[in-house]
């Protein structure tokens, strides 16, 4: 049944991307477009209502920040949100992060719980000591963010009001962070930072369903400060005056994806990146954008030989990962290759299956353009300013 749905959600994703073609595709093209006529109003009259305070958002009286993004998927969020909570904690901020779990193993339900709901307590990925879900409960990023991130509370819960006030009461955390939160606007944020992709800023400029905007690009005036990823070094000139032309204040970073050093996903091995150099590899990858991490792998020398895709989030299973491993023995490559996000979701495989050792690629954000501006980020949150004393007031 989940492998039918994966089918079916990769249908649609490629017929979105205009990756199908015929008839049939173009049809169900032209009724998506119509369904996101109706989509968008509806995203723009949740934005009116909170905006005239008919529906109210929530303050819990800590600082909270939103880290997300325009589109579905592909920006490189998670490696911002680790740094961002590095900096904030190593600052002397306590940081929580808060995530809804995508694609985590959801609670099971009979209609008693169903009504209590609203009482159950988050899940607890991790209270800042301790790692205490695993990848499929906790869903994948979540999971990631906990094993890397020491004296950080994570918490999965899709109301993240509850979530918030359950950190705050159980850790007094001063900080939250919500991880793909910018449409999250029933808890009350501070600061909104969005990130947009270099590669495809706002998607294939259609909204959901026909597309992969979550709303249209002129929200970004929502933003405090607007994240670029994925440069190259090459200058953004047509994209900044776009992004200036919806927001004329957010500071703008541009950043990259760097990688750091391959990691053996089993025996956490490493080697150094110039191990990849004119090696002859396999690539695995269950992201929304593999042409990306394909792409990189190149750009560090490496001959991608054999390279397979899943639907992004995939849970992969022992089957899957031997039949791919054989794939790579029958053509003699010398590793597989695969992202972090993706090796928090392979099973444990027997020892005398791993005749090809499998790796994952190790990146951290690093920060090309617009270093003053995160400094400052970051330090008007850990040293916001004194307050003025009575007697200096009135001096």
């Amino acid at each position: 049944m989940g492998r039918r749905l994966e089918q079916l959600e990769e249908f649609g994703i490629d017929v979105v991307l205009e990756r199908h073609h015929g008839i049939r595709a173009s049809v169900l093209r032209g009724i998506l477009y119509a369904l996101s006529f109706v989509y968008d109003c509806l995203v723009q009259l949740r934005l009116y209502l909170y905006r005239k305070r008919v529906f109210r958002e929530r303050a819990l009286g800590c600082l909270v920040i939103s880290i997300g993004n325009l589109t579905v998927g592909g920006t490189g969020k998670t490696p911002i949100v680790e740094k961002f909570a590095r900096a904030l904690q190593a600052g002397g901020r306590r940081v929580a992060i808060l995530s809804r779990g995508y694609k985590s193993v959801p609670r099971k339900r009979d209609l008693l719980s169903w009504l209590r709901r609203e009482f159950d307590p988050p899940r607890v990925v991790s209270d800042g000591k301790s790692l205490l879900l695993d990848s499929a409960i906790a869903g994948d990023e979540p999971y990631m963010l906990a094993h890397n991130l020491k004296d950080v509370i994570v918490l999965v819960d899709k109301n993240r009001v509850k979530s918030g006030r359950f950190a705050i009461d159980k850790w007094q955390v001063d900080t939250l962070l919500l991880d793909d939160g910018f449409q999250y606007l029933h808890l009350k944020h501070r600061l909104d930072m969005v990130l947009v992709d270099r590669q495809a800023p706002f998607g294939n400029e259609f909204l959901l369903p026909r597309g992969t905007l979550r709303e249209k690009p002129r929200n970004l005036r929502r933003a405090s400060y607007i994240f670029i990823t994925k440069n190259t070094g090459e200058p953004n000139l047509a994209l900044m005056k776009r992004i200036r032309r919806y927001n004329r204040t957010a500071e703008v970073i541009e950043c990259a994806h760097k990688p750091l050093h391959l990691q053996n996903v089993f025996t956490g091995e490493r080697l150094p990146l110039g191990n990849l150099r004119d090696m002859f590899i396999g690539s695995l990858c269950a992201i929304a954008a593999p042409e990306s991490f394909e792409d990189a792998l190149q750009k560090l020398g490496a001959h991608v030989d054999l390279a397979k895709r899943y639907i992004d989030h995939h849970y992969y299973t022992e089957a899957e990962l031997i039949s791919f491993i054989k794939r790579c023995i029958r053509r003699d490559l010398a590793m597989i290759v695969t992202t972090e996000k993706d090796s928090v979701r392979m099973p444990r495989l027997p020892e005398p299956e791993l005749k090809v050792p499998i790796y994952f690629l190790r990146v951290e954000i690093e920060i090309l353009s617009g270093h003053e501006s995160w400094e400052h980020c970051v330090a008007r949150i850990c040293k916001p300013k004194p307050l003025l004393s009575p007697e200096r007031f009135f001096a």
